[in-house]
C-alpha cells in the first residue's frame, strides 16, 4: 500500500473514533431529554461523513463504533451492553444496516464521482493530443503544399520567363550582330528584310507573353487578396462572346467555332469584361489542347433558377475525373506531369485559377465535365442574372477593376 494511501486511511480512523466520542460526549452533556432515534441521526452523519471523506473502512469502524456508543450510553440499562427492551435490539441492528449501507453508498458515489473526473481529464488530454497531431499535420500539409507552390513557381519562372527571353535575347542579338562593323575577322551575318522583320516580330510577340504573365500574377495576387472589384452592369451574354471571340480569333483559325445561344436568354446583371475574359481563357484552352481541325462549341443558356449556364466544349483528350478539380489551382498544368518544354502548350497555368476566381467573384460557379460522347473537356460556368438592388450596389462601389490577360 503506498505511503500516502496508508497515512489517509489513518487519518480516517482517527477521524472516525474522534468523531464518534465527540458526538456522544455533545449529546450525553443534554441529557435524558435525548432520544435514541436523534442520537442515531447524529451517528450515522458522523458516518457518511467519514465514509465520503475516507473511504469504507473507516466508515465501516464508525458504524460499529456508533453502535456500541448508542447501546452503552442511551439504551437502557444505561451503563450496560445489554440491551431490555426487544424494539431496541431492532433499531440497534437497523442503526448498524443502515450505517454501513450509507457508508458504503457514499463510497461509491464519490468513486463515480473520482472516476467521472478521471475521465474527463483523460477525455481533455487526448483532446490535447488530437488537436495538437491535428495542428502539426496541418503545419506539416501546410508545408507540403508550400514547396508544391514553390515548385510550381520555379517551374513556370524558368519555362515561362527563360524561354522568351531566350528568344528575345538571340533576336536582338542577331541584330546587333548585324549592325557591327563588318571586319573581315568577324563573321559576316546578313538579314534581308524578311529577316528583320521576322526577328522583331519574335522579340514583339515573347514580350506580349512575358507581359501576359505578369499580368497573371498580379491578377492572381488581386483574387487571393480579396481585392477584386466587379464593375457590374446590364448587358447579355452574347455580346461577351462576341468580344471573346474577337479577341480569340488568331487562335482559332484552325478550328471550328460554332456559338448556341437561346434566344430568350435576359441580360445580366454582370461585369462584361471580366466574364469575356473567362470566355476567352476557356476558348483559349480549347483551341491548344484540341487538334486542328476540330470543332469549338459555345453554348449559353438559361439555368435553373435565377442563373445563366455557358460552356465551352472541345474534342481534345479530356481531363481524368481526379483531375478535374485540381486544374483550377494556379500552376497546376506546370506540374501535373513530365511533359517536357518543347512538347507541352505554352502558358503558366493561371488561366483557370483566374477564372475561377472571376465567376465566383459575381456568386458564380465553374466546373468541368466530359464533352458530347465522353470526347473531349466541356468546361461550364454559370452567372446569377442579377436584380435592381444588386445594381445599386454595384455603382456604388468605388474602384476601378483590371483583369489580366493570362493564358492557361
Amino acid at each position: 500500500m503506498p505511503i500516502k494511501t496508508r497515512n489517509a486511511r489513518l487519518a480516517g480512523y482517527i477521524v472516525a473514533v474522534v468523531g464518534i466520542a465527540s458526538v456522544t460526549a455533545a449529546l450525553r452533556l443534554l441529557g435524558e431529554s435525548i432520544n435514541s432515534t436523534t442520537v442515531a441521526l447524529a451517528m450515522l452523519l458522523v458516518v457518511l461523513f467519514v465514509a465520503a471523506s475516507w473511504g469504507s473502512r473507516p466508515a465501516i469502524l464508525a458504524s460499529v463504533l456508533g453502535v456500541l456508543g448508542l447501546n452503552f450510553f442511551f439504551l437502557p440499562p444505561v451503563g450496560a451492553f445489554t440491551i431490555a427492551d426487544p424494539d431496541n435490539w431492532i433499531a440497534l441492528i437497523a442503526f448498524l444496516i443502515t450505517a454501513v449501507t450509507a457508508g458504503q453508498l457514499s463510497v461509491r458515489v464519490s468513486r463515480r464521482a473520482e472516476e467521472a473526473q478521471a475521465g474527463r481529464l483523460e477525455i481533455k488530454r487526448l483532446y490535447d493530443e488530437l488537436r495538437s497531431a491535428f495542428e502539426r499535420a496541418s503545419h506539416a500539409e501546410a508545408l507540403r503544399q508550400s514547396e508544391r507552390l514553390k515548385t510550381a513557381l520555379l517551374d513556370a519562372v524558368t519555362h515561362d520567363l527563360r524561354t522568351p527571353l531566350t528568344s528575345i535575347k538571340a533576336s536582338v542579338t542577331t541584330l546587333l550582330d548585324e549592325l557591327k562593323t563588318k571586319a573581315p575577322e568577324l563573321p559576316s551575318v546578313a538579314l534581308n528584310e524578311e529577316g528583320r522583320r521576322e526577328m522583331l516580330e519574335v522579340i514583339d510577340e515573347e514580350c506580349d507573353r512575358l507581359n501576359r504573365f505578369i499580368e497573371g500574377l498580379v491578377e492572381m495576387a488581386r483574387i487571393e487578396a480579396g481585392e477584386f472589384r466587379l464593375r457590374r452592369r446590364w448587358g447579355t451574354i452574347e455580346e461577351m462572346i462576341e468580344m471573346a471571340l474577337a479577341r480569340a480569333k488568331n487562335l482559332t483559325d484552325r478550328h471550328r467555332v460554332g456559338v448556341e445561344i437561346d434566344r430568350n436568354l435576359p441580360v445580366v446583371l454582370v461585369d462584361a469584361r471580366a466574364v469575356s475574359e473567362v470566355i476567352y481563357t476557356l476558348v483559349d484552352n480549347a483551341s491548344k489542347y484540341s487538334p486542328a481541325g476540330t470543332p469549338i462549341h459555345i453554348v449559353a443558356s438559361r439555368d435553373k433558377g435565377e442563373m445563366i449556364r455557358a460552356s465551352v466544349e472541345d474534342r481534345g483528350p479530356g481531363i481524368p475525373a481526379e483531375l478535374r478539380e485540381r486544374v483550377f489551382d494556379k500552376f497546376f498544368r506546370a506540374i501535373r506531369d513530365g511533359a517536357s518544354n518543347r512538347s507541352r502548350p505554352s502558358g503558366t497555368g493561371m488561366g483557370l485559377a483566374i477564372a475561377r476566381g472571376i465567376v465566383e467573384a459575381h456568386n458564380g460557379r465553374i466546373w468541368i465535365e466530359s464533352g458530347k460522347g465522353g470526347l473531349g473537356t466541356k468546361v461550364v460556368f454559370t452567372l446569377p442574372i442579377g436584380d435592381e438592388e444588386e445594381n445599386l450596389q454595384a455603382k456604388e462601389a468605388p474602384g476601378e477593376p483590371s483583369y489580366a490577360r493570362a493564358e492557361d
